[in-house]
């Protein structure tokens, strides 16, 4: 029996959120400054980036969800000839 599309998108959500924790956990070990040397301005850059994925990631999802815009264009005043 095939998957169905939402069977589909829970698997592969649950596998790449997971591995996005993980990787995002990753990232939190480089903090040790026993083991690693950074400043704060490459840190402001790794969060801005992460930020700025998050939200163009939400915006596909909130742009799926409004109604789908109309396909034919009408002037809303037209001349009479």
């Amino acid at each position: 029996m095939s998957e169905t599309t939402r069977e589909r998108f829970i698997r592969l959500a649950e596998k790449r959120v997971s591995r996005a924790i993980n990787d995002i956990r990753l990232i939190g070990n480089l903090s040790d400054r026993s083991n690693y040397e950074y400043d704060e301005s490459q840190v402001n850059e790794i969060f801005a980036v992460l930020r700025r994925e998050m939200n163009a990631c939400t915006k596909r999802f909130e742009a799926a969800r409004k109604p789908s815009q109309a396909k034919t264009f009408h002037l809303k005043s037209r001349s009479k000839p």
